[in-house]
């Protein structure tokens, strides 16, 4: 969801919460976890006490840039188990302000709609090479670093224990929601063109969609081809 550009100055205000820096560093360990952050948890990542944690993190709450829930611990329940505790999550809501009025948004989906429209495939083509090229520029300015290129292009990649690279933000969200074809091929040949640029030969790009996630998903060469189906061999 994002917020409408009529919303801007309640955006501002929303947004200067993370002026603070200690508040700021809050947020990203929130928005950079991949499960629900307890105010323990924040307080401990970020060196400060609990209550001061709680106090920036419900101001962050407040201003709708996390959502909160609460959950008791695991094996606790029934009388006596005390009050569930508050869990902190990044919001999923999108928050853009343009001064002076800007809509990128709507460029890009007349462009995506044009891509739609090219019966002879030119148009995708070619802008699934600038995605390609615009990777490999991501990556160069970043000295090769593949998860760095990856988070400034606003995917939020999370490595899990088998080397799999999990992108955790879609950056083109909004228009992939209606684009989705488009929208994931230009995702995978950015990804690719991050992954050729890199000092990370061994990686591999697929398309694996799920919920709340990049449709992208980043392999290891050997861990990639131990999920190729029969026949296939998985590209370096």
């Amino acid at each position: 969801m994002s917020t409408p550009r009529s919303a801007a100055p309640a955006v501002l205000a929303a947004l200067s919460n993370l002026d603070d820096p200690l508040r700021r560093r809050l947020y990203d360990y929130v928005t950079e976890s991949d499960a629900p952050v307890s105010r323990e948890q924040a307080a401990a990542a970020v060196d400060v006490g609990r209550t001061l944690a709680a106090y920036h993190l419900d101001k962050l709450a407040d201003a709708d840039l996390v959502t909160v829930s609460y959950q008791r611990p695991a094996g606790r329940g029934g009388p006596g188990a005390g009050r569930p505790a508050k869990l902190y999550t990044r919001a999923t809501t999108e928050m853009t302000v343009s001064v002076p009025p800007r809509d990128y948004e709507l460029l890009a989906r007349l462009l995506v709609s044009s891509v739609e429209q090219d019966t002879s495939g030119t148009v995708r083509a070619a802008v699934n090479e600038a995605a390609l090229d615009a990777g490999k520029r991501a990556v160069a300015d970043t000295g090769g670093d593949l998860l760095a290129a990856l988070r400034g292009c606003g995917y939020l990649p999370q490595v899990a224990d088998d080397g799999r690279i999990d992108l955790r933000n879609c950056p083109f969200h909004h228009v992939a929601r209606d684009h989705l074809d488009v929208v994931c091929g230009l995702n995978l040949r950015l990804v690719e063109g991050a992954i050729a640029g890199s000092t990370q030969h061994d990686a591999h790009a697929e398309l694996d969609p799920r919920p709340d996630r990049c449709c992208v998903v980043v392999h290891h060469a050997a861990s990639a081809h131990a999920h190729s189906p029969p026949g296939t061999t998985a590209r370096p």
